[in-house]
């Protein structure tokens, strides 16, 4: 068993260096370089297409406030008609 776990802790040895002078090598600086441009380019993209949501969202809460302040003036409209037109008694004949 123990030459099992010693095995397990030479190859680990040997991956690690290895693949340390893998991933410093020209090759895979060049294919980190690619891959940070693609993330910042998805990044600029992403906040280009954030702009323009909260963009849209503040003339949709503008509208919707502009239509609330014209339902409420309504709204107060018909409660002054109502109070300014004087109310018949049940019992009271028409004339």
């Amino acid at each position: 068993m123990k030459w099992g776990r010693l095995c397990f802790f030479a190859g680990g040895v040997w991956f690690g260096t290895v693949g340390a002078r893998i991933l410093s090598g020209r090759s895979a600086k060049k294919v980190y370089s690619h891959c940070t441009a693609a993330v910042i380019r998805a990044k600029d993209a992403v906040v280009d297409q954030a702009s323009v949501i909260q963009e849209n969202c503040s003339d949709i809460y503008e509208t919707a406030k502009q239509i609330n302040k014209e339902k409420a003036a309504r709204e107060t409209e018909e409660m002054i008609d109502d109070t300014e037109t004087p109310q018949r008694k049940e019992n009271e004949p028409e004339e």
